[in-house]
């Protein structure tokens, strides 16, 4: 889906996301473009949001200020969705980056995949699933490397889930069965990214790293209910057990 030449957006609501998490977020970005534009948006005159100062220097984001005209975060998120959509206007990016957990943003992912642009969404597990489900990929922020100076009590690694609970995890393994399914060839072998592309069509938020495995083929063959192989042209396939393999 993405180019490593894409020009990505990168919005970041200050209220809603940590700093100690901007630098593991933006290596993740590398992975889909360049970040042509970084942006972080808060009322800086709060005490709260002095950490960002560092941060935002260090990662060159330029701080948006947006005083807060009323009790609450509506004139941060509004500064971000106004600016959000002047630049979908210029026609420049062919992605944007919604760092954030908050659900607000909800109708701006789904306004912008409107206009054939690709939205990456950045949050934490308690993002409500209407914003997730309204990017074309949301990563959660806990599976993201920490920065080293990051220790190990505020940044915990994920477990790997045994295969087991993977086995039990009913919506992993039918999606997984019905991606092999949609991807497969007459063999039943289907190519593992194009699997991948699949799960994440259907659920957004679907990441191996969600269940603690680096790389999908590690998590399909963790499950012991798939047959990861490499492909003659290059790659890895999966394909369902069955008739005695």
């Amino acid at each position: 889906m993405a180019k490593p030449h894409d020009l990505l957006a990168v919005l970041v609501d200050a209220d809603n996301v940590s700093p100690a998490k901007i630098g593991a977020v933006l290596t993740e970005i590398a992975r889909f473009g360049t970040a042509s534009v970084k942006r972080v948006y808060g009322d800086w005159t709060r005490p709260e949001l002095s950490s960002w100062k560092h941060a935002a220097s260090e990662h060159v984001i330029q701080p948006m200020q947006q005083f807060a005209n009323t009790t609450g975060k509506n004139a941060t998120d509004s500064a971000l969705i106004i600016d959000a959509m002047d630049l979908l206007y210029t026609r420049r990016f062919q992605g944007f980056c919604i760092v954030s957990s908050d659900s607000d943003f909800t109708r701006l992912a789904s306004r912008i995949r409107e206009e054939g642009i690709t939205v990456y969404g950045f949050g934490e597990r308690k993002t409500p699933e209407a914003f997730r489900n309204a990017c074309d990929q949301f990563t959660y922020l806990e599976v993201l490397d920490a920065p080293a100076a990051e220790s190990a009590a505020t940044a915990p690694v994920p477990t790997r889930t045994p295969t087991p609970k993977l086995r039990a995890d009913t919506k992993l393994v039918s999606g997984l069965r019905a991606a092999v399914d949609a991807a497969s060839g007459e063999d039943g072998w289907a190519d593992l990214g194009a699997v991948g592309q699949f799960m994440r069509k259907q659920h957004p938020d679907f990441d191996s790293r969600n269940w603690g495995y680096a790389k999908l083929s590690d998590l399909v063959r963790a499950t012991e209910l798939f047959l990861v192989g490499p492909r003659p042209q290059g790659g890895l396939q999966m394909r369902k057990r069955g008739n005695g393999s």
